[in-house]
């Protein structure tokens, strides 16, 4: 025992490990310590849960080079140092404004069930889950703002200014995220479970978004497709009879290695969403989030695969890659509570309609989404959250439970539609007016690299 006092000070975690071993995962007696101070069971399970956590969120922060790739490589050479500089943007801005402005307003004190009250970056008023770190909340949640806004750029690629790029990315990580997010993850009205709110006496239950289908991805979905609008095609997208002209992308190979990129770091979005490791409960739900998240994404892939080699006769790597990050992006909501049967439907389904979905969009709609935005994070994103109301092995209706959870999945995407879309809208539409949100056509047509940057991603 000396020995291992002795060893602490230098080799303090090294200390904490050979001690738990030591007691056979029994109770730590108080007579372990670090720096004079006793050390618990409980001290290393919340370690342990902290750095869970940490982990989670650096796999999450791992998604934005993914999304920089995707995005990249879906798109024209000409582009690609303006497609990089507005992922790096989302993050370093994102993660300032939400520390200063964009927490408080998620989970803040609850404002009329509304927001949250700002907090201009203290932390005083938060209450960290499980005696986690404040700080630690705090990095995992910036993240997923950082996501949030990332979505809204592969919509928009190739045609936007700049300037009016960080405007918007600023409104969505202060404002329009953190409400929205408040609304569930926040103490917010959808996820009020008192008898007499209005969830529980209309549903009987609350709504359920475990990692984000609605609150991450459908949100920035919705605002991507308002800014597709509000902008419009890329130059010579549509000919004059109306039909879609392809514009192919200038290195799968990099969009192939965004996805993957992707699918590693959602191990991170979604097990890391149960914020704690500790204790027979934890280790099973991450074990269980992990597994219906690995087959989800699968089951999306084989079936874009197939589905496009069934429609256009070969099988599409591209589309195939996007059904990966459909079946990702509808698992994430009922992740935690569908059995792994049910994450396969989820994934196979979200595989399917994005094939269709990207079709309708860019042909019917002649919405020009250069990398699936759309498609992939607000359709999927609706769609897992409306499965989940089916499939969820707690409350769904086809485990015999009832329409009220799955009424209240419909609510929330209802709501969540209306106000990101509509205040994305707003937005893109004042920002036009006031100082013009596209590039002028010859600067498009010669690549904003150059005249927004003055630099070019690729040399020879």
């Amino acid at each position: 025992m000396d020995m291992i006092r002795k060893y602490m000070p230098s080799k303090r975690w090294m200390a904490v490990i050979l001690m738990t071993l030591m007691a056979g995962g029994s109770a730590i007696a108080d007579v372990y310590e670090i720096d004079g101070k006793p050390i618990t069971a409980d001290d290393v399970a919340v370690s342990l849960d902290t750095v869970w956590m940490i982990l989670g969120a650096m796999l999450v922060f791992f998604m934005q080079p993914g999304f920089a790739l995707v995005e990249a490589g879906f798109t024209r050479t000409k582009n690609t140092a303006n497609i990089l500089t507005k992922n790096l943007v989302d993050f370093s801005f994102g993660s300032i404004l939400f520390w200063l402005f964009g927490f408080g307003l998620m989970f803040g004190g609850d404002v009329a069930s509304f927001c949250g009250a700002p907090s201009f970056g203290s932390l005083d008023f938060f209450e960290a889950p499980g005696g986690l770190p404040k700080e630690g909340v705090l990095i995992f949640q910036t993240v997923f703002c950082a996501t949030a806004a990332t979505i809204v750029s592969g919509a928009m690629a190739e045609r936007t200014k700049f300037s009016m790029y960080l405007v918007y990315s600023v409104i969505i990580s202060l404002v329009i995220y953190p409400i929205a997010g408040h609304w569930t993850w926040g103490g917010g009205w959808l996820m009020n479970g008192d008898a007499d709110s209005f969830m529980m006496s209309t549903f009987g239950t609350t709504f359920h978004d475990f990692a984000g289908s609605t609150i991450v991805h459908s949100v920035g979905g919705w605002i991507a497709l308002a800014g597709a609008i509000v902008l419009g095609p890329r130059i010579g997208k549509y000919g004059k009879d109306g039909k879609s002209r392809a514009i192919p992308g200038h290195n799968l190979a990099l969009g192939a290695l965004g996805v993957f990129i992707l699918w590693f770091g959602w191990f991170g979005f979604n097990p890391g969403s149960q914020l704690a490791a500790s204790g027979e409960v934890n280790r099973e739900a991450i074990s269980h989030v992990f597994m219906t998240t690995n087959l989800a994404a699968c089951a999306g892939g084989a079936a874009a695969l197939f589905i496009s080699w069934f429609r256009y006769g070969k099988p599409s790597l591209s589309l195939a890659l996007n059904g990966v990050l459909a079946g990702l992006v509808g698992i994430t909501d009922g992740c935690d509570c569908v059995s792994l049967g049910g994450a396969a439907i989820i994934g196979l389904v979200c595989g399917v309609v994005l094939v269709y979905a990207v079709s309708f969009i860019d042909e019917k709609l002649h919405i020009d989404d250069p990398v699936g935005a759309t498609s992939v994070h607000l359709c999927c994103g609706v769609l897992g959250t409306f499965l989940t109301g089916l499939l969820s092995t707690s409350e769904g209706l086809c485990y015999g439970f009832g329409a009220g959870f799955l009424g209240a999945q419909c609510l929330g995407i209802l709501v969540y539609a209306a106000w990101s879309f509509g205040t994305g809208f707003l937005m893109f539409k004042v920002i036009d007016k006031v100082h013009g949100l596209r590039v002028p056509a010859r600067i498009e047509e010669e690549g904003l690299d150059i005249y927004e940057h003055g630099e070019t991603a690729y040399n020879s």
